[in-house]
Parts: C-alpha cells; sequence; structure tokens
C-alpha cells in the first residue's frame, strides 16, 4: 500500500499546454518530458494517506516527499527521490527516512510534427533508510511514459510500467490521465492508476488536483485520491521549482 500513496508524480496541463514547467507531480502518471540540459528542479510536498483492510488501520504522512531532477542532456535526466515517512498502524508508530531512489529519464521521441512523446524512466530502490521503514533489498521502478495532445486545451498522458522490490514475481503498474487547461496559471486533470499485484490482485485507484503556475518557474499543487476497490484516500499539497536553465548542448 505504501507506493500507491507516494506521490511522485506530474501535471499533463502542464506538459501539453506550453508552460515552461512540466513536473512529475501532482499526479500519478509520468511525464514524457524532461528537464532541460543543465537544470536543477526540485519537486516537493505533503501528503497524508489512511487505508484500512481486514480491520488494519494505517495512517500514513510523508513531509516532506522531494524529488530532484537534473537535466544531463537535452533528453536525459538524472533523478534523486527521499522522504520522510510515518506510519501508524493501529497504535504503532514508525517514523524515519525510506529507501532512497536513484534513476534516470530518458526521452525516446518528441518532434514538433508527430502528436506523441514517449520517455522511459527507470529508478533503483537503495536500501538505504530507517530500519523499520526499509525493504532491506535492492529494487526497481520502471515505467514507459506517453503523451498526446488532443486540442490546445486537453491532453492525455499514460504509464504502464513493472516494479519488483527484492521478491516475489513484482507488480505490474498502469495510469492514465486526463489534463486541461483552465488558463494560463491553472490546470486541472482526473486519472485512474493502480497495479497488478504479484500479477494477481488488481488495484484500482482514482485522482484529481489542480496547479497552480505562481511564475515561470515556481508552481502550486494540490490533489487527492481514493481507491476504488479498495480501502485508501490521500491528500496532498506541493510545490515544484526550477532553477534557470545553462544553454543546451
Amino acid at each position: 500500500m505504501n507506493k500507491i500513496l507516494i506521490a511522485a508524480l506530474i501535471l499533463i496541463s502542464g506538459q501539453l499546454f506550453g508552460q515552461n514547467l512540466i513536473t512529475d507531480r501532482p499526479d500519478q502518471t509520468e511525464s514524457s518530458s524532461t528537464v532541460e540540459f543543465g537544470s536543477l528542479q526540485v519537486e516537493s510536498g505533503f501528503l497524508l494517506g489512511f487505508s484500512d483492510e481486514n480491520f488494519n488501520s494505517t495512517r500514513q504522512i510523508l513531509l516532506p516527499t522531494t524529488l530532484f531532477r537534473y537535466g544531463l542532456t537535452s533528453g536525459i535526466e538524472l533523478r534523486i527521490m527521499s522522504q520522510f515517512e510515518s506510519i501508524k498502524n493501529n497504535w504503532q508508530i514508525i517514523e524515519g527516512i525510506s529507501d532512497l531512489e536513484v534513476g534516470a529519464k530518458i526521452q525516446l521521441l518528441k518532434k514538433e510534427n508527430v502528436n506523441i512523446e514517449i520517455a522511459f524512466l527507470s529508478h533503483l530502490i537503495i536500501p538505504t533508510g530507517t530500519s523499520e521503514l526499509s525493504g532491506d533489498k535492492l529494487g526497481t521502478i520502471n515505467k514507459l511514459a506517453i503523451s498526446h495532445e488532443i486540442n490546445e486545451n486537453l491532453g492525455l498522458g499514460y504509464n504502464v510500467g513493472y516494479n519488483y522490490m527484492g521478491a516475489g514475481n513484482g507488480d505490474l503498474t498502469y495510469s492514465i490521465a486526463v489534463g486541461a487547461a483552465i488558463n494560463d496559471k491553472v490546470g486541472i486533470y482526473l486519472e485512474t492508476y493502480g497495479d497488478v499485484v504479484e500479477f494477481q490482485e488488481l488495484l484500482i485507484n482514482f485522482d484529481t488536483g489542480l496547479t497552480y503556475l505562481v511564475k515561470d518557474n515556481l508552481q502550486l499543487d494540490f490533489s487527492f485520491g481514493t481507491g476504488l476497490n479498495h480501502s485508501m484516500n490521500y491528500i496532498s499539497l506541493g510545490f515544484s521549482w526550477k532553477s534557470y536553465k545553462k544553454q543546451e548542448l
């Protein structure tokens, strides 16, 4: 359940409608764009999540959850993700740093005359976290990110992926998001996402949210989501900031 509640994430409208700041939050669908060469982008926020399965009540707080993105070239970015996590399971509280994620996103296709963008993302999960929160094994997160522009105010993005946490068969992942630009500063999205856990159990979720572009390199966001076939709810607030880029290669 923890990975379902992690907000490491984009708003499709930010990607498709000309905003200078393209982010991987607040939704679950990773963008098909990479950070420009020489630019550092920081995406951080707060998440409060709840789940209740088989009389086992869990509250999760991520504060902060932070993704660092740096443009190595015009089509490759380095990614580092870290977060402080607090989990209350019934009456037990566990707090500490989650396992570190290090990875990259590679843009595979981006052409002005083709209405599709494609990128591949992969993270290595390194067991460096607090003992009670660490998976104690190397893991990996992998996604193929694809997006289309429907018109100048509407876009579609979707991901398919595979996660392996060091044991078992791993999980298939999916997400589909529709984003709309309300104006030059405000965007909204609707999304469904989930997992096929161990290739056996299908989890289906829904979330929605909005972003507000304060200025070209600063964006605020709000989102919330719920499980459709299982008990899960979350609410999240965050921001994204980008440094001024160097001249591209």
